[in-house]
């Protein structure tokens, strides 16, 4: 079972919280809001392309509006294989963190 690095599992959140308004700047601001921290578009954007190359995201592109200027959006929609990923994650995530109490109780 191969297991997503952090970002790419965030990445696939946020695609799938954005459902069709998933392009690059939206997806940065919801990593960022997720997170509460900034990140690098470069970062950013090499994931998304890790996920393309992998199958666990397809792209579009959108149809330039005549008032919109530079290149057209590039949509992220999730795969199949993207939405199995995300929820092995989760459950992974909800078994691993099973029976741990409180941890800012703890400390």
């Amino acid at each position: 079972m191969a297991f997503l690095p952090k970002i790419e599992e965030i990445l696939l959140l946020a695609i799938w919280k954005l459902g069709d308004n998933a392009y690059g700047i939206t997806v940065i601001e919801q990593v960022e809001k997720d997170t509460g921290t900034t990140w690098l578009s470069g970062s950013i954007y090499g994931a998304l392309t890790r996920l393309k190359k992998n199958g666990y995201v397809k792209t579009s592109k959108s149809e330039k509006p005549a008032e919109q200027r530079g290149r057209p959006r590039i949509y992220y929609t999730l795969t199949k294989s993207g939405m199995d990923k995300l929820v092995l994650a989760q459950q992974v995530t909800k078994d691993v963190w099973q029976d741990v109490p409180d941890l800012k109780k703890a400390r």
